[in-house]
């Protein structure tokens, strides 16, 4: 039974507890401990901590994320591409921070996993020491990397339940603790939060750990297309209950008498609290709920990085769809570069409390990313002016705070992600403006004045045949134009006749998904032209596209596509089809300036050791012809040649 997850619906909710809030979810099994890290247990560090844990909650996931950005959805669509599509039109420098957001928000996607499965098996290590914590946790990572091929949808279901099984046992496990210390309620009051700020000795620096509390909420706005909006904040509000009772509920333990003035010793705040007969049960289900929020978090960058691919601003890389699931999709080379850097993470940082130096960084410039971009969004939709500059204001104090704060942890092993970040949006730059590049010296001519010689050639006997139906990708906008390249192909090079010749235009759109064609008809029989447009969510299947609507034509009786041979006429044999596909080198004639030259080396680089385009579009090398173009952009002027008698 196909249900509509974007409706409101127990079904909805319950998918949306599963994949949403995965990452924020299991928040509490390391927040506390990074904020306290090796220092005294205080009252006014468990209560400021906690208060500061309620309000971070409140401003940056539940009024930003919650109600704020999910109403910038593109056609149902969430996240930091998806935001930055329907704003690009205004201004070009909007490029910078969706780049930057997209490369940060995978960064961490390298150090979410480990610290999400670390803090749970570090559960058993007080009643087994000598537990080896890295061996496992590594084996548990590359256990679900590999089942990434397969694709989520055989344990999908699963999710919702367990992941609710979670949020109803942290909720519980908190409200346990709370009995008789609900006075740990005062810390509601935001003063405890600023108290503890500005008279905890370093305290400012607190906030490095208080924001891991948040650190899902990009995750959730990218999940907006799966769960719907409404789904989303219905459910938030009870896994924001479940959280809060939570984190007051570890509280509540701190504020014990027998732990208060003390350092926490290695304990998590979160799994003393629970009972010890309790104890393998809640790590078993913590454990789950890790792995699902490292789930979600993977199939993420698989998403992003699929949607960059179609918006040109990463090289293409083979994309799997494992399952009939809308929008799910895994792609190999990213799959095993995030395994790699996930073991390379347990393997350096070998402990959760050492991983929370690397984590939050990386995030906060992604969040800091979208609410530039979320501002100008509000901006073009014309609301109010004063609440979108107040609104501005708020974020870049809130967020520039955190950031500082995490400035800390640039030496302790923040400078990972950050590495990582900067060089995932160097990769996106290049490839981005390297492509402008190319398409500025891209040279179109008139296609109507060749209409008659093709004709002539198609008819010419005396030249071999090269093929019934010949296909070539243009890139011209304009159905009346054509690359210089493509004519040069056809008449110059080398004769191509054909029966039927087929250009055939790929447009990617704005919206996350769209599949339409147009068929233009520039000379009957002889001469056709197909404009796709794609949305960026989805694949571009041109062969299999292509020949859909080629079959469609047949049926319609638009085109004839019967081999013109009269042997194989007669039998009402198919006439065979061949692509071409062109192929640009840097030509060695180019004198270019430094920058210029390094970003097109490093563009025939990355499409060397990327998805070539026959591969992406799924073509058939049996019936392919690549042919190479030198691209020649800037020639050595004045070279002082002179003939010898």
């Amino acid at each position: 039974m196909n249900v509509d997850l974007k409706k409101l619906s127990f079904a909805g909710f319950l998918v949306s507890i599963g994949i949403v809030f995965g990452d924020i979810g299991t928040s509490p099994l390391y927040t506390y401990t990074a904020i306290i890290g090796g220092r005294k247990v205080t009252e006014l560090i468990a209560l400021g901590g906690v208060s500061a844990i309620f309000w971070t909650l409140f401003f940056q996931t539940t009024l930003k994320y919650v109600f704020i950005t999910l109403k910038a959805d593109n056609n149902g669509e969430g996240g930091i591409f998806s935001l930055y599509t329907l704003i690009r039109k205004y201004k070009k420098w909007l490029l910078f921070p969706a780049l930057a957001g997209g490369a940060f928000l995978l960064a961490d996607s390298v150090i979410t996993p480990p610290i999400s499965v670390a803090s749970a098996i570090e559960g058993l290590k007080p009643g087994h020491p000598h537990l080896p914590v890295m061996g496992i946790v590594i084996s548990i990572l590359v256990g679900l990397f590999i089942l990434q091929r397969k694709g989520t949808s055989f344990i999908g279901n699963l999710f919702g339940p367990i992941m609710m099984l979670w949020f109803t046992m942290i909720g519980v496990l908190g409200t346990a603790s709370l009995f008789g210390n609900f006075h740990v309620f005062k810390a509601l009051n935001p003063y405890w939060a600023i108290k503890l700020l500005v008279e905890y000795p370093g305290g400012f620096w607190l906030l490095g750990g208080v924001f891991l509390c948040t650190t899902g909420a990009e995750a959730l706005y990218s999940d907006l297309g799966h769960c719907g909006r409404k789904n989303i904040q219905i459910s938030w509000l009870y896994v924001k209950i479940c959280l809060v009772l939570s984190y007051f509920g570890q509280a509540a333990w701190l504020l014990h008498p027998d732990h208060i003035n003390k350092p926490l010793s290695g304990l998590s705040p979160f799994f003393a609290m629970v009972p010890t007969r309790f104890l393998i049960p809640a790590i078993v289900i913590a454990t789950a709920a890790a792995i699902i929020a490292s789930q979600a978090l993977i199939s993420g960058s698989f998403t992003l990085v699929a949607e960059a691919i179609r918006l040109n601003l990463w090289p293409r890389h083979r994309v799997i769809y494992p399952s009939t699931v809308k929008g799910q999709v895994y792609i190999p080379v990213i799959n095993w570069i995030l395994m790699t850097g996930c073991i390379l993470v347990v393997l350096y940082f070998k402990e959760s409390k050492n991983m929370e130096a690397a984590f939050g960084l990386s995030v906060t410039l992604t969040m800091l990313m979208t609410t530039i971009l979320l501002t100008f969004y509000l901006y073009v939709k014309k609301v109010n002016r004063l609440a979108v500059f107040s609104l501005l204001a708020l974020y870049l104090f809130i967020e520039g705070s955190f950031l500082v704060a995490n400035l800390k942890k640039f030496p302790e092993g923040g400078w990972i992600t950050l590495l990582a970040g900067v060089l995932i949006f160097t990769i996106m730059y290049i490839w981005f403006r390297a492509s402008k590049i190319k398409s500025e010296f891209q040279k179109f001519t008139d296609l109507r004045p060749f209409i008659p010689v093709l004709k002539e050639l198609s008819n010419d006997s005396t030249v071999p045949k090269h093929a019934t139906n010949l296909v070539y990708l243009t890139s011209a906008d304009n159905h009346s134009l054509i690359e210089e390249t493509t004519i040069y192909s056809i008449l110059y090079k080398q004769p191509k006749r054909a029966d039927v010749y087929w250009f055939v235009h790929l447009d990617v759109v704005d919206e996350p998904h769209k599949m339409t064609y147009k068929v233009n008809v520039i000379e009957p029989e002889e001469v056709i032209r197909i404009d796709f447009k794609l949305g960026f969510r989805d694949a571009p299947k041109i062969n299999f596209l292509f020949r859909k609507v080629v079959e469609e034509m047949v049926k319609n009786k638009e085109v004839n596509i019967q081999s013109r041979y009269t042997s194989l006429d007669k039998h009402n044999i198919t006439g065979d089809f061949r692509f071409v596909i062109m192929k640009r080198f840097l030509s060695v004639e180019n004198e270019l300036p430094f920058w210029k030259g390094f970003i097109m080396k490093a563009y025939f680089v990355l499409r060397y050791i990327g998805l070539s385009e026959e591969k992406e579009f799924g073509l058939d090398y049996s019936n392919l012809t690549i042919e190479r173009f030198p691209l020649i952009l800037n020639t050595a002027k004045n070279v002082n040649l002179t003939r010898e008698e």
